[in-house]
C-alpha cells in the first residue's frame, strides 16, 4: 500500500462515516511538504463571495491541484451582492473543472471532487492543504481539524471567533507543524509594507497618535435583510451542518450570506471584519506582531438592541492604549485606512487605493540599506503556496493573525458588557480585574460540532 493510499484507508476507517467526527489527537500528526516537483492537492472548505476572489490565484499556480470542494450549500444564489456569482460546492466544481478542462488536451475535466460536510473531504481527500472560507463561527474548528491531520491551512479573516479560539488556533499549528496563512492580505501590498516601513525607521519622528477608520452601520449584502421571520431553510442547505459550533436557532433568510457578519453568534460586525484589516497594520507598524496594546477605552458607540439579528456595532469610537502612552483612535467617522500621525506635522495616510505623505517631500526619503526592511509579499496566495514547500513563516502567520483580531475583539468585548475601560495583559492574555468582560474571552461550542 503506497503512502497516499494509507492516508486515504486510514482515515476513513476512523471517520467511520456514519457522522463524520472531529478528530482528536493527542500527538502530532506527521506533516507532509511536498517535493518542489509536487504539486500540492488543494481542497477548499466553503466557496461564497471571498471564495470567488481567491479561487482564481490559486488555479493559476501550477503548482496547484484543486481537488476537492466542501460546503453545505450546494448552489444558491447570492441575491446580487455586488452582483457575483453563485455560491455553493457545485458552484465552485463548475468552476473549478471548466477552468482545467481548458488546459486539458481533450478540453474536457472531472477531477474535483464535492462534499457537504468539510471532515468526510479530508478523511476521504488525499489533500495537503485547504482553503477555509466559512463564516468566522467555523474558522476555529475546521482550522483545527485540518491541523491534526497536518493539513496546512489558508484561513481568511478575522481568524477567529473569540480570543480563546485564535489562542486555540495558533497553538495547534505550532504544536502539529503546518503552515497557515491568514487571509489578511493587505500584508501583501506594497503601500501598506511601504507606509510600515516609513514609520518603523522613524520618518515621522516620534509618533503622537494613529487613527483608524472603520465602517459603520449594518449592510445589507445579500438582499434579504427585510426576511427577519422564521422559515423552512433552502433545499440547497444543510443548515445544521452551516450552524456548526454555533448556537441552536431557526433558519431566518436575513442572517443568510455575509448578513451574518451583523450577528454576535457568528461574527464580530465592521469592528472585527475591517478591523482584522487595518488593526492588523497598526500592529506592523509598531512592532506588536507578537504582543498587542494594554488596554482598550470606548469613547462612544451605539449598539442596538441584543436581541435584534443585527447586534453588533453600528457606529462607535474607541482608542486602543499602547504601553507607550500612544492611542489609537478607531471610528467610522475617519476616512477608511490609516493615518500615522508624527512629529513637526508630518503624516502617511494608507488604504488599499493610495499612500500619501505630509509633506509629499517625505516620499522622498527613500528607506536604505541597513535599516528596517519589512517582510515582502507580492500576492497572498502565492506566498502561502511557496511556504508549504519549504515551511518557512509566511506573511501572515497564525500568531500574528491571533495578536491583530485580538485587539478588535477586546473592544467588542468592552461594548457589549458596557465597560468603558478594559486592561489587557498581552503576556498572559488576560483582561485584568473585570470577570464580567473576562467571561467573553470564550465561548462554548455547539455539540456534535464542538472540539
Amino acid at each position: 500500500m503506497n503512502r497516499r493510499d494509507f492516508l486515504k484507508t486510514s482515515a476513513v476507517a476512523a471517520a467511520g462515516f456514519t457522522l463524520p467526527s472531529l478528530v482528536s489527537c493527542s500527538a502530532p500528526s506527521r506533516v507532509k511538504r511536498p517535493a518542489p516537483s509536487q504539486r500540492i492537492n488543494l481542497g477548499l472548505v466553503g466557496y461564497g463571495t471571498i471564495a470567488h476572489s481567491t479561487t482564481p490565484n490559486f488555479l493559476g499556480d501550477p503548482r496547484v491541484q484543486i481537488v476537492a470542494v466542501a460546503d453545505p450549500v450546494s448552489d444558491l444564489p447570492n441575491y446580487g451582492y455586488k452582483g457575483e456569482l453563485r455560491g455553493g460546492r457545485l458552484v465552485a466544481q463548475q468552476k473549478v473543472e471548466a477552468y482545467y478542462a481548458q488546459q486539458a488536451p481533450g478540453g474536457s475535466y472531472k477531477g474535483c471532487r464535492v462534499y457537504e460536510d468539510f471532515r468526510e473531504m479530508l478523511a476521504r481527500e488525499d489533500v495537503d492543504a485547504i482553503v477555509v472560507s466559512t463564516p468566522d463561527h467555523w474558522h476555529c474548528a475546521v482550522a483545527l481539524h485540518a491541523a491534526r491531520l497536518g493539513k496546512h491551512i489558508y484561513g481568511q479573516k478575522p481568524l477567529s471567533l473569540t480570543i480563546a479560539e485564535g489562542r486555540r488556533m495558533a497553538d495547534a499549528v505550532r504544536k502539529y507543524g503546518v503552515t497557515f496563512q491568514a487571509g489578511s492580505q493587505q500584508r501583501s501590498t506594497a503601500y501598506f509594507r511601504m507606509a510600515c516601513e516609513y514609520v518603523r525607521n522613524g520618518r515621522l519622528g516620534r509618533l503622537r497618535s494613529i487613527k483608524v477608520g472603520l465602517p459603520g452601520g449594518h449592510t445589507n449584502w445579500s438582499g434579504l435583510a427585510q426576511r427577519t421571520q422564521t422559515e423552512a431553510p433552502p433545499k440547497e442547505l444543510n443548515y445544521d451542518l452551516w450552524l456548526g459550533p454555533a448556537p441552536e436557532r431557526p433558519y431566518c433568510p436575513a442572517l443568510a450570506q455575509l448578513n451574518w457578519r451583523h450577528n454576535w453568534d457568528y461574527s464580530g460586525g465592521m469592528i472585527t471584519d475591517w478591523g482584522a484589516h487595518h488593526l492588523d497594520i497598526v500592529q506592523w507598524a509598531l512592532g506588536m506582531d507578537q504582543s498587542g496594546p494594554q488596554g482598550v477605552e470606548i469613547i462612544d458607540v451605539k449598539l442596538p438592541p441584543q436581541n435584534e439579528l443585527y447586534n453588533t456595532p453600528t457606529d462607535y469610537v474607541f482608542d486602543v492604549v499602547y504601553a507607550d502612552g500612544l492611542r489609537v483612535n478607531v471610528s467610522n467617522n475617519h476616512p477608511n485606512g490609516i493615518l500615522f500621525e508624527g512629529e513637526d506635522n508630518r503624516s502617511i495616510f494608507v488604504n488599499r487605493n493610495k499612500l500619501e505623505f505630509s509633506p509629499e517631500e517625505l516620499r522622498k526619503n527613500k528607506i536604505q540599506d541597513g535599516e528596517i526592511r519589512l517582510y515582502e509579499s507580492r500576492q497572498h496566495e502565492k506566498n502561502f503556496i511557496e511556504h508549504i514547500y519549504d515551511g518557512q513563516p509566511t506573511a501572515a502567520p497564525v500568531e500574528v493573525a491571533h495578536r491583530s483580531i485580538t485587539v478588535a475583539q477586546l473592544a467588542n468585548i468592552a461594548i457589549r458588557t458596557g465597560h468603558t475601560k478594559l486592561r489587557w495583559d498581552p503576556v498572559t492574555e488576560r483582561i485584568q480585574g473585570d470577570a464580567q468582560a473576562s467571561a467573553l474571552l470564550k465561548r462554548p461550542m455547539r455539540r456534535p460540532y464542538a472540539i
